[in-house]
């Protein structure tokens, strides 16, 4: 399986767009690499900071609601 990253963002705005996105019935993968970090016991860089992927056949979908989410939100 391919999955292509579409936002990368604070953690509010990547859950909330996850929330979008699956209520849609597009099911996102969220990478929080200080998280990781933290866990494995290494230092954090980027703390609050993740990226959303989605399968790439829901790529144009998914883009489509992360661009109305972003123009909603007007960041």
């Amino acid at each position: 399986m391919a999955y292509t990253k579409l936002y990368q963002g604070s953690f509010i705005v990547v859950q909330m767009m996850r929330r979008y996105l699956e209520n849609q019935g597009i099911n996102p993968l969220i990478k929080d690499e200080s998280e990781s970090a933290r866990l494995a016991g290494f230092g954090i860089s980027n703390i609050g900071i993740q990226q959303l992927f989605v399968h790439e056949s829901e790529v144009p979908n998914a883009t489509k609601i992360i661009n109305v989410t972003l123009g909603q939100m007007k960041l």
